[in-house]
């Protein structure tokens, strides 16, 4: 059964102290869905953990499915700055002159390290995606605009005459997308093999640079 509280949701806090309180259960709660999973995780759980009364949870917010679903907000911010399929990590500046093949291997590398660092919660959101909708709609926004920029980089490399103009730049970002997103989880998640990363990273590397007709990074 959910973790529910009265009334509708509560209000940001508006003073120093209430936010720093709030911080400090979303960071609680992170920890303890990272230890427990999500169906079991209780807001007795993170209130504890956290280090503040259980009513006290409530004054921030209105249930456990309201702090997941805040706590994986900010982890798709944190994965999808760094687009893995073809395009520019738009948390770091892009020579005008750099190819896209090394802006590929760039914003490969850039995902796969964010994948790491979300590694533990990264499965439990492959859980929750399978029964939690609104969770699945906020996780499509974060995937569409991801994609988006993948495709507007093709767009532009289409117009430059560097891609095949004839390839759907949307459909191509979702497939590289995906390939990318999946190889990681096997590899990161279900450890899969960890044992040579640098060889992953050059073969997802190079499997989007021969997908596109681009010339490979020196």
């Amino acid at each position: 059964m959910a973790d529910t509280g009265a009334g509708e949701s509560p209000q940001a806090p508006l003073t120093e102290r209430g936010a720093r309180t709030r911080e400090r259960l979303l960071a609680a709660a992170r920890e303890v869905f990272e230890e427990r999973g999500f169906l079991d995780t209780r807001v007795a759980h993170i209130a504890r953990h956290a280090r503040v009364a259980y009513g006290s949870f409530y004054t921030y917010f209105p249930s456990k499915e309201a702090v997941f679903l805040e706590v994986a907000d900010r982890l798709f911010e944190d994965m999808t700055r760094h687009s893995f399929t073809p395009g520019a990590d738009p948390a770091a500046p892009e020579p005008a002159a750099l190819e896209p093949a090394a802006r590929i291997r760039r914003a490969n590398r850039s995902y796969y390290e964010a994948y790491r660092r979300n590694a533990k919660m990264m499965a439990i959101i492959e859980q929750v995606s399978t029964f939690n909708e609104e969770f699945q709609e906020m996780r499509r926004k974060h995937r569409a605009e991801s994609v988006g920029r993948s495709a507007r980089a093709i767009e532009r490399w289409q117009r430059a005459g560097l891609v095949d103009p004839g390839i759907d730049p949307e459909m191509t970002a979702r497939a590289l997308a995906a390939m990318v997103d999946h190889s990681l989880y096997l590899w990161l998640v279900q450890g899969d093999d960890t044992s040579d990363t640098e060889r992953l990273l050059d073969t997802l590397d190079a499997l989007n640079v021969r997908a596109l007709g681009l010339r490979p990074h020196p």
